[in-house]
């Protein structure tokens, strides 16, 4: 399965440029996401939907990948219109994980994960959502919420859709997990402290 990373906004909120260079232990954000797609056994091509927003962002993309993460120039702005354009210009049209640039705890597993759970749904469209209890727990203030049976819901910004159907709704499954690599993603300056606590932590506990 191709992915491709959504980084063409203009991550007003955070305040610090563009979103997908701001560094988190001296590695931009954007640079996480690429290791968990490459760390990912089920993840083929990577793309990255820029825009005239993020020049930094294509041009780091261009001179530290070599074109192993190839760029889409999008219209920015419109998160769905560029998501449609970036498919239909990487010319997928099969399942394919659309993602965001500022997730930086997550990594191989949780990617093929999703796209196993996504294999078993027998949906079209797969969105994944974390439990807002879980995004309280870590201090997010997120910006949507759903109410799922019951329970509320944030998304968090990974999905699978199908290509060949870009420009139509599709069903999808709501795939709801508790890990907070999915709860965690960087839009104010709190959430990249916050962030980089869980990392260091992390590290500590693996040596």
């Amino acid at each position: 399965m191709d992915a491709i990373i959504m980084a063409g906004g203009l991550g007003s909120r955070l305040g610090m440029g563009e979103k997908p260079c701001v560094r988190l232990l001296n590695k931009p954000l954007i640079t996480y996401v690429i290791d968990a797609l490459e760390e990912a056994s089920r993840i083929d091509k990577i793309y990255v939907a820029v825009s005239p927003a993020t020049p930094q962002t294509e041009s780091f993309l261009q001179k530290n990948y070599n074109g192993k993460v190839k760029t889409i120039m999008t219209g920015g702005g419109n998160y769905v219109g560029d998501m449609i354009h970036a498919v239909k210009e990487a010319a997928i049209n099969v399942p394919v994980l659309i993602i965001m640039a500022d997730l930086p705890l997550l990594e191989g597993k949780h990617i093929d994960y999703v796209i196993e759970e996504y294999e078993k749904c027998g949906k079209p469209a797969m969105s994944v959502f974390s439990p807002l209890s879980i995004c309280k727990g870590l201090s997010v203030r997120p910006d949507t919420v759903f109410n799922w049976g019951g329970e509320l819901i944030v998304p968090c910004g990974v999905n699978i859709i199908d290509g060949n159907n870009i420009e139509e709704e599709q069903e999808y499954e709501s795939l709801v997990s508790k890990d907070i690599a999915f709860a965690l993603n960087i839009n104010r300056a709190e959430d990249l402290v916050k962030c980089k606590d869980i990392i260091e932590q992390t590290l500590i506990y693996k040596t």
